[in-house]
């Protein structure tokens, strides 16, 4: 027979809270991993009654969603917890915002409700701002028509099994160029594939399209992810939530 844990099994979750978060600054340049940890301090810091998996090494129940590539700031990070105690959501994101270093900014927490579905599944796009400067805005906008008017863009993007081929055009659902002289902005949604398509994978079919090649590196911010509307825009996942308007059963424990 197999040796169970010692000790009672953990309390269960009582509740489920969904956050958004911001990686800016020089923490754009932090791995996953790292801004992970920084999380996961922040919530013992915080005091978060944290909800813990069963087994021989239990950890904190906590899912990521769809991190933004090290090197890129976000706007819209998010990451699901659960709680062993239920808590004021408001009350969450003040003492893990105040727990967390600069950079890493609570915007949202709230309460998941139930019959809305996974907060993954309605991470099915993401966009964009992708700053260019020495580019002139009119050279950015005709290498983005041509990638627009292209029916395929293949660029060779390196994933952990290696080197594989990757359909740029297929994932891109819209793009936009802004800017002045000698500094141009791209605006792109792309369609959450597997490899996923990021910025730098746009670029590279840009320069393969229309032999684009900015001369100096470029600056990336993800301002939005969320699933795509009718019209290619990407709404805001953490709305099905606020509209169930779900609410606590029992008293709300301060954090």
């Amino acid at each position: 027979m197999a040796r169970q844990p010692d000790g009672p099994p953990p309390p269960p979750t009582v509740q489920k809270l969904r956050l958004r978060y911001t990686k800016r600054g020089p923490l754009r340049f932090a791995s996953h991993r790292d801004l992970a940890r920084a999380l996961e301090r922040a919530l013992r810091r915080a005091q978060v009654p944290m909800a813990f998996s069963a087994g021989f090494s239990p950890h904190p129940k906590i899912s990521y969603m769809g991190a933004a590539p090290t090197g890129a700031a976000s706007e819209a990070e998010y990451v699901e917890i659960g709680l062993a105690v239920r808590c004021d959501p408001e009350a969450v994101r003040v003492a893990l915002d105040a727990s967390l270093p600069p950079g890493i900014d609570v915007l949202e927490c709230v309460e998941a409700a139930e019959g809305t579905g996974g907060l993954a599944e309605r991470l099915d796009g993401t966009r964009w701002r992708v700053d260019l400067a020495d580019v002139d805005p009119a050279e950015l906008s005709a290498a983005v028509d041509q990638l627009l008017a292209a029916k395929v863009a293949m660029v060779a993007k390196r994933t952990k099994n290696g080197t594989k081929d990757v359909d740029v055009r297929a994932a891109l659902v819209s793009a936009s160029v802004a800017g002045e002289a000698g500094r141009a902005i791209l605006h792109v949604v792309v369609r959450q594939v597997t490899p996923t398509v990021r910025p730098d994978d746009v670029l590279a079919a840009l320069a393969a399209v229309a032999d684009l090649h900015p001369p100096v590196p470029p600056r990336a911010v993800r301002e939005a992810q969320g699933r795509l509307d009718g019209t290619g825009e990407v709404t805001d996942p953490l709305e099905p939530d606020r509209e169930a308007g779900s609410r606590c059963q029992g008293e709300p424990q301060p954090v």
